[in-house]
């Protein structure tokens, strides 16, 4: 999506991930070592949590959100949360044990340090240059492609 900022066309990223409509949070989680997302839309300048889908229906559980479970069409676990989250900027807490990593149209945006841990903020906001990288494993699964 391009729109005009000030001093030219500008697209609509979160840290520098061109979103159109959506993105994901993929991460590891951390006790279940399961491949997991958090799911969101983006409307303007705000991002809502709709959704985590995961491998292993335990990590739906240590969500402890309210919520309609079923199952994808890939066989994953899927929270639609009842309450849905709004944020305007978030601050997470990213390892290279986890692995956050944000995904939007097939492309991905490591969060995480090499060593270490290390505070990251989302935001959506105009970038005149974008920046992602093709996606690895395990962002590369059906889990994740089909999420969005």
């Amino acid at each position: 999506m391009a729109l005009g900022s000030g001093g030219g066309a500008g697209r609509l990223t979160v840290n520098g991930l061109p979103v159109s409509g959506g993105f994901l949070i993929g991460y590891v989680h951390s006790i279940y070592k399961a491949p997991t997302a958090e799911v969101f839309t983006v409307e303007g300048r705000r991002f809502t949590m709709r959704a985590v889908v995961s491998e292993n229906e335990s990590v739906l559980d240590y969500y402890a959100l309210e919520g309609a479970r079923s199952r994808t069409r890939t066989g994953a676990w899927l929270l639609r949360l009842a309450e849905p989250a709004t944020y305007e900027e978030l601050s997470l807490l990213t390892t290279s044990i986890g692995r956050r990593t944000l995904l939007a149209g097939g492309r991905c945006l490591p969060l995480f340090p090499d060593a270490g841990a290390a505070e990251v903020r989302l935001a959506v906001e105009l970038t005149l240059e974008a920046r992602s990288e093709a996606c690895g494993a395990p962002y590369n699964q059906s889990l994740f492609l089909n999420a969005e």
